[in-house]
């Protein structure tokens, strides 16, 4: 089979916390079913890339069989990678979320060094910032004031996006979208090296991505809302796997 037929390898981080599955109660690293089946839709094959004590070479080592990077969502980041003080409503920092932090820091780091492509999802697009030197709002509420970016109770609330024209983000859900979110922290000071590409109608950064004019060509965009909740519309995984086809390819014909 051709290269250009392949299917490229997307790699997805998980959670790492207690987890129940009948009689069991055990530790566990898992994520929801449907990221990595958006994967799949969009014509990527996933793997799942557990938490774990990590240094550069071993994430340089996990990132040599991916030619994509997710970072998914989950718990609240830590606030002292940021130089804040925890908020009371920031889940407290535990060892288990220290671990998946690290890791999730570490893969980002070597994944840019790399050029690979990533997509970074709600927690995913606030990792991509910290790690960029930007800081987060720990509380929306606090901010806009309201709770309607976080309802509660596992319920995903809809809001209207505005992308910005000409960003990656644009090209590829256009220039509005309405979009499932479930957050309650956004992005406050943008990281260095990127570039706000949408907002939602109370000023709320819900997308950002590489400043193409830095880096011209990079593949890296991160959204503050769950695609993967909506998979009748794959248009950031698809844009992903494409930009991950194109990587593989350069890997082998380097």
């Amino acid at each position: 089979m051709a290269l250009s037929a392949s299917r490229p390898v997307i790699g997805l981080t998980t959670y790492l916390q207690q987890a129940q599955t009948g009689v069991w109660d055990v530790r566990a690293s898992f994520l929801p079913a449907i990221y990595f089946e958006g994967v799949g839709m969009a014509g990527g094959i996933s793997v799942l890339l557990p938490p774990q004590p990590v240094d550069e070479a071993i994430a340089e080592r996990l990132l040599d069989g991916l030619d994509g990077l997710i970072i998914t969502g989950g718990r609240d980041v830590d606030p002292s990678t940021y130089g804040a003080e925890r908020h009371v409503t920031t889940d407290e920092p535990v060892p288990d979320s220290r671990i998946r932090d690290a890791l999730e820091f570490a893969l980002l780091r070597a994944a840019l060094r790399r050029q690979m492509p990533v997509l970074g999802i709600c927690r995913g697009a606030q990792v991509l910032n910290v790690a960029m030197g930007g800081t987060l709002h720990q509380h929306l509420p606090d901010v806009v004031g309201h709770t309607r970016h976080q309802q509660g109770n596992a319920v995903f609330t809809t809001s209207s996006i505005r992308t910005v024209p000409g960003s990656r983000v644009a090209s590829l859900v256009g220039p509005d979208t309405e979009a499932q979110c479930y957050h309650h922290q956004a992005i406050d000071r943008l990281g260095d090296g990127l570039v706000v590409s949408a907002s939602d109608t109370d000023g709320v950064i819900e997308a950002v991505e590489i400043d193409p004019a830095q880096h011209p060509g990079r593949w890296v965009v991160a959204v503050q809302w769950h695609p993967e909740e909506r998979l009748d519309d794959l248009r950031l995984f698809a844009g992903l796997v494409g930009a991950a086809t194109a990587y593989a390819n350069q890997k082998v014909n380097a």
